[in-house]
């Protein structure tokens, strides 16, 4: 028996991108709503049409590439760029225009309240449509590790350890160098006052890290991810995280808030209710909670 054999790759085919989107295929709710919406309301900013020069890409195209890669869970801008050359639906939303990660990263950047309204706009849609009931919603939050290691994560204590080793090794090194004075061993010498003059490189650092962290006023410091900080995450296990915070509606189990902290769930729980109150303009509803949220002061201020 033979095997289902496919279409030679040499036959000429004649269809358009059209042809190739089914009826029901979500990008096309993606392409109405983006077309249907003003961004200059929305405080994006929006490129305008130039008169002269290579002519600029619609800032609606970049929406629409990021409203598909947060349906499909793609989150890099290097990843977006290549499903915009070989995804047959972002072809047909695009048009077949390929923007380059840093444009469509620059959006991003460029336009964070922009999208905060965005998503307030389709909520209201949600609700409009009567897709969420806006009478019981379940909040709660989920670690996500940042990109910031354990070791450029730093408190008081931890510079202090630095600061303090790097003064005994000093000590150290300068105790040696007297010796191998004596000795008058150049080599030696030379090999140590190497090695204290990065003892004070990495002093300065740590001095600069200590002055930073006083002026933030925080307990702690990230240097990579700077908004990030070390959270309990399971059990004893501590990663240097963020905690996103999610209000859900229980109809159909759509998201109507997000808020994204860098504490605990103890002290996150007005934030994200009351931002759930004003996307669905309600004035009461019920909230499930888990025991973590449970704080006198957040409670009232809900």
């Amino acid at each position: 028996m033979q095997h289902i054999s496919g279409t030679s790759r040499q036959q000429l085919q004649i269809s358009s991108l059209e042809d190739k989107i089914a009826s029901d295929n979500p990008v096309r709710f993606i392409e109405a709503f983006v077309e249907h919406i003003s961004l200059e309301a929305l405080g994006f900013t929006v490129q305008t049409i130039k008169s002269e020069g290579r002519p600029s890409f619609d800032t609606k195209l970049f929406l629409k590439i990021y409203l598909y890669g947060y349906l499909n869970g793609l989150r890099s801008s290097r990843k977006l760029e290549k499903e915009c050359v070989r995804n047959i639906e972002l072809q047909w939303l695009l048009e077949a225009i390929c923007p380059n990660y840093h444009s469509i990263s620059d959006f991003r950047k460029q336009n964070p309240a922009g999208l905060r309204k965005l998503f307030k706009l389709f909520v209201s849609f949600l609700k409009d449509a009567d897709l969420v009931a806006g009478e019981t919603i379940a909040i709660d939050g989920t670690k996500s590790r940042a990109h910031n290691s354990k070791k450029a994560n730093f408190n008081q204590k931890k510079i202090d350890k630095h600061l303090a080793y790097i003064e005994e090794r000093t000590q150290e090194y300068l105790t040696e160098l007297e010796t191998n004075d004596v000795k008058d061993n150049t080599v030696t010498v030379t090999k140590i006052q190497e090695k204290i003059a990065r003892l004070k490189k990495n002093k300065i650092r740590y001095e600069l890290l200590e002055e930073k962290l006083k002026d933030s006023g925080e307990p702690q410091i990230s240097t990579t991810d700077s908004d990030s900080r070390a959270l309990l995450v399971q059990g004893v296990v501590v990663e240097i995280s963020y905690n996103i915070q999610a209000a859900v509606d229980n109809k159909h189990n759509l998201v109507v808030a997000t808020h994204t902290i860098n504490r605990n769930d103890r002290n996150a729980l007005a934030a994200i209710a009351i931002e759930a109150k004003e996307n669905l303009e309600l004035e009461t509803y019920t909230a499930l909670v888990d025991k973590g949220y449970h704080n006198g002061r957040e409670i009232t201020e809900c």
